[in-house]
């Protein structure tokens, strides 16, 4: 098996370090890895500069591994186009440091880093511990996504799907077992702070605390609210499929007009 590992939290994060230690038992790993942390980079490219590279040398038993200076979604399309000569069976994002739920997965760059592995024909999870503790303990969710690869290789997961995938941040004694999951609510307050800068510039800082919602229970936040680790298929065809055949009723004939 032939893992390409990247995350959003940078190429020295714990919860990358600890995903490879875990992965190395049972496959191939590759690194491409932005060179600082770009979260809620979502699914932005980089179309008007030049990526930088550096390949990692440590030795000749190391994992190969790349630093980019672009961003999530850029590793995997620079990897797979590019870096890693060999065919991938999936690619992994993460550990990543705090929870991707609900509409966290439009802003995530772990969560888009899966995604473009998919649009490039590889199938993919995407990984979160829900601290943002910089020295919490990755361990358990690295084991659960070594084991639930060694399954998904033996049952083939269609190419097309990302597993979105939350691990709360619990001892295992408390982890209360895996949903599998749909996406909930997740918004936030939007809270910016004006400040100025040494020269008197106006500028604003984003904070906010997330919003507290009903979640319907089989929702990835109500499974992790349970102590569950919550599993979510996902896909990034946005089409509405309920509204298709009514928007074709009632637009259709304007095209007669065209």
């Amino acid at each position: 098996m032939r893992v390409l590992l990247t995350n959003d939290d940078g190429v020295n994060s714990p919860g990358l370090m600890a995903l490879r230690r875990e992965l190395e038992r049972i496959a191939t790993v590759f690194v491409v890895a932005p060179d600082r942390e770009r979260s809620g980079a979502g699914h932005s490219i980089t179309v008007f500069s030049p990526i930088m590279a550096r390949r990692l040398e440590e030795g000749p038993q190391a994992v190969p591994t790349w630093v980019i200076d672009g961003t999530p979604a850029d590793c995997v399309k620079l990897a797979i186009s590019a870096l890693v000569k060999e065919p991938l069976d999936f690619v992994v994002s993460g550990v990543n440091r705090g929870a991707n739920l609900g509409h966290d997965v439009l802003y995530s760059g772990t969560v888009s880093a899966a995604v473009e592995g998919v649009i490039m024909g590889v199938p993919a999870l995407a990984v979160s511990l829900t601290s943002f503790n910089y020295h919490a303990d990755y361990s358990f969710a690295a084991r659960f996504v070594r084991l639930m690869l060694r399954t998904l290789h033996r049952k083939r997961l269609q190419r097309d799907v990302v597993l979105n995938i939350n691990v709360p941040d619990l001892p295992r004694a408390e982890i209360r077992g895996v949903r599998v999951t749909k996406l909930g609510l997740r918004r936030y307050q939007n809270l910016f702070e004006e400040r100025k800068d040494p020269r008197g510039n106006t500028y604003y800082w984003l904070g906010g605390d997330v919003i507290r919602e009903a979640q319907e229970p089989d929702s990835d936040v109500a499974a992790i609210e349970d102590g569950c680790v919550s599993v979510t298929p996902i896909h990034f065809d946005l089409s509405d499929y309920r509204l298709i055949e009514e928007f074709r009723a009632r637009y259709g004939p304007f095209l007669d007009l065209v």
